[in-house]
């Protein structure tokens, strides 16, 4: 359900016809700043909100833009530069050696496990493979700017469902994998 929050401003941007890009902007960055609001008043530390800080700077400067201009020529970009984006602020929280799922993860593994090396790893994996996905996401959007929308759709769809189940999998296999572990140790 921590990914569904985090992304939910992406996924109400993405829902709203592109016809009403001014609209799905301004909605993405009112989901954006009261997703902020609701983490920080429950608690949340500010290295867990990267990919919502983001997301409250990207929606603001395109709802700027969208309504300022509602003819942009960057406006069939937007599904691309949104993944861009996410490329940007996810790869950014690879570099400051704080992988943005880390944060998520924590709020539903036992505080004894948060230094623990495989853990740690498995976010730095996880967090890869969400970039990457958003990177080559951004690249099929640019290349499928013109092109219908039932292929950009499938695309953006894609670069978000490809990843979570990347996760469901991956964090399957880790928790198999310790378990196995813990029992032939035992």
């Amino acid at each position: 359900m921590s990914y569904l929050r985090t992304f939910a401003p992406w996924i109400v941007f993405a829902v709203i016809p592109s016809q009403y890009w001014q609209w799905a902007a301004l909605a993405a960055f009112g989901v954006s700043v009261l997703g902020i609001a609701q983490q920080i008043r429950a608690g949340q530390h500010i290295e867990a909100l990267i990919i919502d800080i983001g997301s409250v700077a990207f929606f603001a400067a395109l709802t700027v833009l969208a309504f300022a201009d509602p003819d942009s020529a960057l406006h069939p970009y937007t599904p691309a530069l949104s993944s861009g984006v996410l490329a940007l602020v996810a790869g950014a929280s690879l570099a400051v050696r704080v992988p943005f799922t880390l944060p998520i993860a924590k709020q539903t593994t036992p505080q004894e496990l948060w230094d623990h090396p495989a853990f740690i790893r498995t976010s730095y994996v996880i967090t890869s493979v969400w970039t990457a996905s958003f990177v080559i996401g951004c690249i099929a959007l640019t290349a499928l700017a013109h092109s219908s929308s039932g292929l950009r759709t499938t695309a953006q769809v894609l670069a978000f469902v490809l990843p979570v189940i990347f996760t469901i999998r991956y964090v399957a296999h880790i928790q198999a994998k310790a378990n196995a572990f813990n029992e032939s140790a035992s």
